[in-house]
């Protein structure tokens, strides 16, 4: 069963994308670009972490949850940045 639920699960993520990608290039202001790209990056990281289901390597996962800290860093500094106009205080 998994075998067929993971490659539909990859390309909705991968359709999700897309239209997050279309929110990143058209959004109205910044506030939805920025949440275009935190939300491509919650994406990209549930591609990656199919893709290693997928292939069963097991290895991955680490950089999975690097990649999310990094994504999660990357929101707070640019709404800190929005809202205050200095990343650093």
């Amino acid at each position: 069963m998994i075998a067929w639920v993971i490659p539909i699960a990859l390309g909705l993520f991968s359709l999700g994308m897309l239209f997050c990608l279309y929110r990143l290039a058209v959004g109205p202001d910044i506030i939805d670009r920025v949440l275009a790209l935190d939300t491509l990056m919650i994406n990209g990281i549930a591609v990656i972490v199919l893709a290693d289901i997928q292939m069963a390597l097991g290895i991955i996962f680490e950089a999975a949850l690097l990649i999310a800290l990094m994504g999660f860093i990357g929101t707070v500094a640019m709404t800190k940045y929005l809202l205050r106009g200095d990343v650093i205080e």
